[in-house]
């Protein structure tokens, strides 16, 4: 019997990825508390980035001074308040200036309403999703979960650019082909359950061409998604079932609810990015580890790198 991977273990290999590439340099909005500047301070001392931070000088500099924190090495950009810090930061993207943008401790919403703006912000053709990368104990793989941050009730064509985002990321983090599960409460398709007829949708979709890079299948159940045991119990085959590496979820509420259960009840960890701009978004929570501050970092450096690649390949792409 193979052992178990180890607490933290695929953060640790996220990690130790990037640690021969140059750090990204990365505008931090409204870094006002120790843990957000200890988030970006930890992840610098590790040469994943080279922070800008981005905020009320004063506030910086103080929250610093009380923490302890020795900031001096690094730019601060002054903005009076945390909206024109969620702007400013989303500038110096547009600008050249920064490769990465970091959330601090402004609320996602108005870095998102920065994000989002149509002629100063990072949209794409792509609409914007979450992704959490799950490090699960007892778990031999991360398991990405989107969307349980950004979209409240996708439609079916939002769920198309959800699916192929999470399927780009996997692509950035080295799974040449990940097996995508669209979950629902069942693994047969029911007119009552609108979800079953989304994943129906999706993996014909993906059948004719209109989402790529990845299998997909669905409905699944979770259970059929991640445990082979009840995939063959239920005798659903098929190479998604059982060893699912994303996992779609039919909307926010279920998204978020999986994601926490799965960190307050299996002592996982939730790295967190926002995808579909025109750079990786790095979100965290206060409640976050040291370790998953990093992971988070690293992901969206290694995603950074991945569309450099893609881009001197084949042209610009979301």
């Amino acid at each position: 019997m193979s052992e178990a991977p180890k607490k933290r273990e695929k953060y640790e290999r996220l990690v130790a990825a990037v640690k021969d590439l140059p750090p990204a340099l990365t505008a931090v909005a409204h870094p006002c508390d120790a843990a957000s500047l200890t988030g970006a301070l930890d992840a610098a001392r590790l040469g994943i980035i080279t922070p800008i931070f981005v905020g009320p000088r004063d506030r910086i500099l103080a929250a610093a001074a009380e923490a302890d924190l020795d900031i001096s090495a690094y730019e601060i950009v002054d903005a009076p308040f945390s909206h024109a810090a969620a702007e400013a930061a989303v500038a110096l993207v547009r600008a050249g200036r920064a490769e990465l943008l970091m959330k601090g401790s402004l609320h996602t919403d108005e870095l998102m309403a920065a994000v989002v703006k149509r002629d100063t912000g990072l949209r794409t053709e792509r609409r914007l999703s979450h992704c959490f990368i799950m490090d699960v104990p007892h778990h031999a793989s991360a398991l990405f979960i989107t969307d349980a941050a950004i979209n409240i009730l996708p439609t079916l064509e939002d769920k198309v650019d959800i699916v192929q985002n999470a399927i780009g990321l996997a692509h950035a983090l080295g799974i040449p082909c990940p097996k995508v599960a669209i979950l629902s409460a069942m693994e047969t398709v029911n007119p009552k359950v609108p979800s079953t007829l989304e994943a129906a949708a999706l993996c014909k979709m993906a059948d004719r061409g209109q989402i790529t890079g990845g299998v997909l299948d669905g409905p699944l159940a979770l259970d059929n998604a991640i445990s082979p045991e009840a995939a063959a119990i239920k005798k659903i085959g098929g190479p998604v079932a059982g060893q699912a590496d994303i996992l779609v979820v039919p909307d926010l509420e279920a998204g978020n609810m999986l994601a926490k259960s799965l960190s307050f009840l299996a002592e996982a960890d939730a790295a967190g990015i926002v995808l579909g701009a025109r750079v990786p978004i790095i979100l965290t929570s206060r409640a976050d580890s040291a370790i998953t501050r990093m992971a988070s970092c690293a992901v969206a450096v290694l995603l950074a790198q991945h569309r450099k690649k893609l881009a001197a390949s084949t042209g610009p792409n979301p």
